[in-house]
């Protein structure tokens, strides 16, 4: 052990002498960009060296010199931390499909049937984008026009936030519509918020959800309905998402229905899968 420490040591005194270097290597090189010759020594490819060399070095003192393992975000919450609503304070369902597959249409329809309260994780988002003043606009607008998956952290308080709202005015039953999207979403929020019920999970061919997405873009005024975004979601849903479904599915959890037939149709189909579970 003690040997372990001395070479730490050695290690981050070896990381503070190159952390000097670099700064010297920086003021040269930021230099170089007022005047109009170039420095002698230290190019910009010898610079990343300099700096990859450090960042090496850094990591295998921190290896020595660290007590504790980081957690993975995928590990449980072992601080004895509980999700905020305790079992069977609320309902939550999941609601996952594809960009298009029809899960905000059919969610309004359980809403109105059902007496569930239907939180959009993408409508939170968009609405936490246009709020005057939000700290996550910028951010949430870049995602969302890449078409990728905005960071959970901003998600995951949205919907705890509105969960609460409703909760104090005594509603209980929710469809989360379109979250989780990727596994540490899902981790995060049963250990932090509640454990869901079950996934209602619409499956639906790529081609029709991407005539149905372009169709609404005609209208939606939604920036990513078209037809680059559109595809960025696809793949983006399929490597991510997809994952989460069969978490889900290998725990008995998953109803799914397929939604590539007229909208009543589907809705039946919903009606009848959410029987069995006792709804």
């Amino acid at each position: 052990m003690f040997s372990r420490q001395v070479l730490a040591g050695r290690q981050i005194v070896s990381t503070f002498a190159k952390q000097k270097a670099v700064s010297q290597c920086i003021k040269r090189f930021n230099s170089s960009k007022t005047n109009s010759t170039p420095p002698p020594k230290y190019s910009k490819g010898k610079l990343l060296a300099v700096l990859g060399t450090l960042a090496i070095g850094s990591t295998i003192a921190a290896s020595f010199y660290n007590k504790e393992t980081p957690k993975s975000a995928f590990e449980p919450n072992e601080s004895g931390d509980k999700p905020e609503f305790a079992e069977g304070k609320v309902s939550v369902i999941f609601v996952l499909g594809g960009p298009g597959s029809g899960k905000g249409t059919q969610s309004d329809k359980l809403v109105k049937e059902k007496g569930f309260v239907h939180l959009s994780a993408g409508d939170l988002l968009r609405a936490e984008q246009n709020r005057p003043g939000s700290k996550y606009g910028e951010l949430i607008a870049k995602y969302i026009r890449e078409g990728e998956i905005v960071p959970q952290e901003v998600t995951v308080a949205l919907l705890k936030q509105a969960i609460k709202e409703n909760y104090e005015q005594g509603k209980t039953k929710f469809l989360v519509d379109g979250f989780p999207r990727k596994m540490d979403q899902a981790l995060t929020f049963e250990n932090t918020i509640a454990k869901s019920a079950f996934t209602l999970f619409f499956e639906c061919p790529e081609q029709v959800m991407l005539e149905r997405l372009l169709e609404r873009g005609k209208t939606s005024g939604r920036a990513d309905d078209n037809i680059e975004s559109i595809k960025k979601r696809f793949r983006t849903f399929i490597d991510t998402s997809m994952p989460v479904v069969d978490y889900f599915d290998k725990q008995g959890k998953v109803i799914k229905v397929r939604c590539d037939q007229p909208i009543d149709v589907v809705a039946n189909q919903v009606k009848d899968a959410l029987k069995t579970r006792g709804i």
